[in-house]
């Protein structure tokens, strides 16, 4: 059951670089600083990084946690996700967990269509109330791009993140 917490989730973005190393991308540094910022305002107790790597170093979720700045908070790595829908699955029950009945996601402006329909449909009905921060950044093409190959995807991942959250029920 949901709570009266509030949190902060940043969904990961990374890119395997010339050595084959899964790095989090600058945007996604820059997401962590707008939910350093975010946090304050909003009065959060609690900030989740959600995301994986596909090399077996350290997650976007990890290399998030490194990042931050801030402080007074709980942070929460959530590793294992490699698409929005698994970052919106996956940390739904880290907060029921805690308490939390509000969360804040933090995003990219060419991503938060898509983020703001998952993460509104996977978290509904749970008790916990979701909004967007949209990061000051300027879209990029390839952003653009990414976002609208995406969109086929959308219905096998959403269908595929709901099954995985009604294999967590009890």
């Amino acid at each position: 059951m949901a709570g009266s917490r509030t949190a902060v989730v940043v969904p990961g973005h990374g890119w395997l670089d010339l050595r084959g190393v899964h790095r989090i991308s600058r945007r996604c540094v820059r997401l962590v600083r707008e939910a350093e910022q975010l946090v304050g305002s909003v009065d959060a107790d609690v900030v989740v990084f959600s995301g994986w790597s596909p090399s077996g170093g350290p997650s976007e979720a990890e290399q998030m946690r490194e990042e931050w700045r801030g402080s007074g908070v709980e942070l929460v790595v959530e590793p294992t996700a490699a698409t929005t829908a698994e970052n919106a699955a996956r940390t739904l029950p880290l907060l029921i967990d805690r308490g939390v009945g509000r969360a804040v996601v933090v995003c990219a402006p060419p991503h938060l269509p898509r983020t703001r329909l998952l993460y509104r449909r996977l978290y509904g009905g749970s008790g916990v109330e979701v909004s967007f921060r949209v990061a000051r950044l300027a879209p990029t093409l390839r952003s653009i791009a990414w976002e609208l190959l995406a969109l086929p995807f959308l219905p096998v991942q959403l269908h595929a993140a709901r099954a995985e959250l009604e294999r967590r029920r009890p």
